[in-house]
């Protein structure tokens, strides 16, 4: 295995280093993204690791970050546009050792081009391909974009592109090249063998959650019809009890109206400090009294018990939505539910 010029060590040691540098927390959750494989090479390069003088382990920190760095430039504007800050921010020297490292193995996300396009342009383009070719392009869509699309659809196509999305796990990047090309080369018109993850249910949760509350709706009722579990999963994901402290003071108000104070207690036992302090600011003192009281002497509670209270919760906002009582709007800017 080669080894860096600088420290002498290998990719795994160097690897080890830095995850006893950030500590057990953050290498429990980094723990979490690699493989069965993966994990037992790297536990057993942390075992066998022994000191470390401070200057290795900034060595090895600074290069950690300078690589974190180009990835970031090259996925958002390629390798010419990462090489040219680089250059900019650690010397041209140390720009192309790390744009030649990463350009092997790090692919620009397909699909980049499409950023630029007009999402009328785009429909004009896709609207007669096959409903797997365009579920395969708006998974790499920016969601509002791509809810723009899916929107514009026929109503008869837009719940089984949906439940294509989600259900996408992999697609071959033959496929993905070959698409990207046709697209690309229809836009332009008008004025490694592993495979390449896309799609998901948390993909097309962020397509619907912008939406208009017309369109999430008549999608739903079709994909209730062809897939009810998909449905189903898709409605439980795109409001979370967290969102609460995203509405409107008079909404939460209106919401707690309907929510017993036994689930409301039990809720609040597994949430954050956040939610639960939006949820006494907006209920009397005596009630954020009974509340505390309430979750102090019920003990520890199982999480299974937390998140059945806190989904019931979320059913009302839905409902209390549905009826027009309170309002979860879709769009734009940085506070998406008002």
């Amino acid at each position: 295995m080669a080894t860096s010029t600088n420290t002498g060590l290998t990719a795994k040691e160097k690897a080890a280093i830095l995850l006893i540098t950030l500590g057990r927390d953050t290498s429990a959750k980094l723990y979490k993204h690699m493989s069965e494989e993966e994990i037992s090479q790297m536990t057993l390069s942390i075992t066998t690791t022994r000191r470390v003088e401070p200057e290795v382990r900034d060595a090895i920190i600074q290069e950690f970050y300078e690589m974190c760095l180009a990835q970031k430039f090259i996925t958002e504007g390629g390798f010419d546009y990462a090489r040219e800050i680089l250059e900019q921010a650690i010397g041209v020297d140390k720009a192309t050792e790390l744009i030649q490292r990463l350009s092997s193995s790090l692919a620009v996300k397909p699909f980049a081009f499409i950023r630029k396009a007009d999402s009328k342009q785009i429909l004009n383009v896709i609207h007669n391909e096959h409903p797997q070719t365009i579920a395969l392009i708006l998974s790499y869509m920016d969601s509002k974009q791509a809810a723009e699309v899916l929107s514009s659809l026929p109503t008869e196509r837009q719940s089984d592109i949906v439940r294509r999305i989600a259900n996408m796990g992999a697609t071959s990047p033959e496929y993905v090249t070959e698409a990207e090309r046709i697209l690309e080369h229809k836009i332009t018109s008008m004025g490694v063998s592993d495979q390449i993850a896309v799609g998901g249910i948390d993909a097309i949760v962020a397509v619907i959650n912008s939406l208009d509350r017309t369109s999430e709706k008549r999608i739903l009722e079709n994909l209730d019809l062809q897939d009810s579990e998909l449905a189903e999963d898709i409605r439980k994901r795109m409001f979370v009890f967290e969102d609460i402290v995203k509405l409107q003071k008079n909404a939460i108000q209106r919401v707690l109206k309907d929510v017993s104070n036994a689930d409301l207690a039990v809720a609040l036992k597994g949430s954050t400090e956040e939610v639960k302090n939006v949820v006494f600011t907006n209920v009397s003192s005596r009630m954020k009294e009974m509340l505390t009281d309430d979750m102090d002497v019920m003990g520890p509670v199982r999480v299974r018990d937390v998140e059945e209270a806190q989904q019931r919760i979320v059913a009302t906002i839905r409902k209390l939505e549905d009826n027009n009582e309170i309002i979860i709007a879709r769009g734009e800017g940085e506070d998406l539910l008002v």
